[in-house]
């Protein structure tokens, strides 16, 4: 900025001392010479693929995917919003975030009158990332408006408004698990601490309790808005790897470019294997190996609880200027009937991506684990009366 106003101030000098000149110097010049040609626009220039020393595609930069648009499609809507109900989402996305950052009573106690819940006193049917905020702040409230960012927009692609990010089955919703996958999960609740409610250990909270990973899918693959807040990205690109770092809890994923060949089987990674090639101007990045405790996670969407046989192929394709398309295939045959498959876009930012502060381990986890500690014990006390 201080450059542009610099430059500003020196074309507005240059300007008065060649207005000042010129009056002396027009006198002698032809009349056809004093009138200025009429302006013309330029016509604007057409978009080129940026590309890297190597010739590939240039996908460097900070990009973000938040959107309103859900994961799976919510009613009986088809792919495809019209454009008066994708404004009615986006007008509402502003109406809570306007109502969420009301002053409030710093003298007033929580309830459940006043915690998350009031969201629900803006007119009309919570939305999907309404009621996302809600279920993880309980009745008092997680998270209040200060701390959301989940972004306004729905998903649109060829300019058309989506309904949800998931496109495949035609339904918009994840196929239905197999039986083997139920059992693959019941096996692992029953191996579990407690969870839900009081905690016995650490091992029995979420892994982005633990600041392990990030809300949800946002490292991904599949790499998918979290509906809070920092669904950010950068990306550097050498020749031979792609790093893909994630704003919420620092996750990094490295794509080895022309790899051959995964890891071995035994080999597993948090966010997997993942391996890269060109496809004309397309990024095709191919991942197994998933870390087996990030398979096991319940609360990451995309996999339920995968087997080790779960694939994630993403498409990485640029645009324009700001905008990359992002496409994904989830394969699992021992946990999913079919293949399910999704899109959305990637929107460039000019902001810098800042260190998310969750510290592996979390800090706050004895703390937690001391309430209810606390919490039993008052149980058990009144158990006895």
């Amino acid at each position: 900025m201080k450059s542009s106003h610099s430059q500003h101030r020196a074309l507005s000098l240059a300007g008065t001392l060649a207005v000042a000149i010129g009056f002396s110097a027009a006198a002698t010049l032809p009349a056809s010479a004093q009138t200025p040609a009429p302006a013309t626009k330029a016509p604007a220039k057409p978009w080129v693929m940026p590309r890297t020393p190597e010739g590939k595609p240039d996908f460097q930069g900070n990009w973000t995917n938040e959107t309103q648009t859900p994961f799976e499609r919510m009613g009986n809507t088809g792919q495809n919003l019209t454009e008066a109900q994708a404004a009615a989402l986006e007008k509402r996305a502003k109406d809570v975030e306007e109502f969420r950052d009301r002053p409030t009573d710093p003298n007033e106690t929580a309830t459940s009158k006043n915690g998350t819940n009031e969201l629900a006193a803006v007119p009309g049917e919570p939305t999907f990332v309404e009621r996302i905020a809600q279920a993880a702040g309980g009745n008092v409230g997680g998270y209040n408006g200060f701390w959301l960012d989940p972004g306004h927009s729905v998903i649109r692609i060829d300019g058309v408004p989506r309904s949800s990010i998931v496109i495949d089955p035609p339904n918009g919703r994840l196929p239905a698990v197999t039986d083997a996958a139920r059992q693959r999960v019941a096996e692992r609740s029953a191996g579990q601490p407690r969870r839900g409610g009081g905690l016995d250990g650490p091992e029995a909270a979420s892994l982005s309790d633990r600041c392990l990973s990030s809300f949800g899918s946002n490292a991904g693959p599949p790499m998918l808005p979290n509906y809070f807040y920092n669904n950010n990205y950068s990306i550097v690109q050498t020749k031979d790897h792609i790093m893909i770092f994630t704003e919420m809890v620092h996750d990094a994923r490295i794509v080895r470019m022309g790899a051959k060949e995964h890891a071995p089987s035994q080999v597993r990674r948090w966010y997997g294997d993942s391996i890269g090639r060109w496809e004309g101007d397309t990024l095709v990045v191919e991942t197994t190996n998933l870390y087996p405790t990030q398979l096991a996670s319940s609360s990451m969407a995309p996999f339920r609880a995968s087997s080790d046989k779960l694939k994630i192929t993403e498409w990485f394709t640029r645009k324009g200027p700001n905008v990359m398309h992002y496409k994904f295939t989830v394969e699992d045959p021992d946990t999913i009937a079919v293949p399910y498959s999704g899109e959305l876009p990637f929107y460039r930012i000019n902001e810098n991506i800042f260190e998310y502060a969750c510290h592996e381990g979390n800090y706050a986890l004895p703390a937690m684990l001391g309430g209810a500690r606390m919490d039993e014990k008052a149980k058990a006390e009144a158990a006895k009366k």
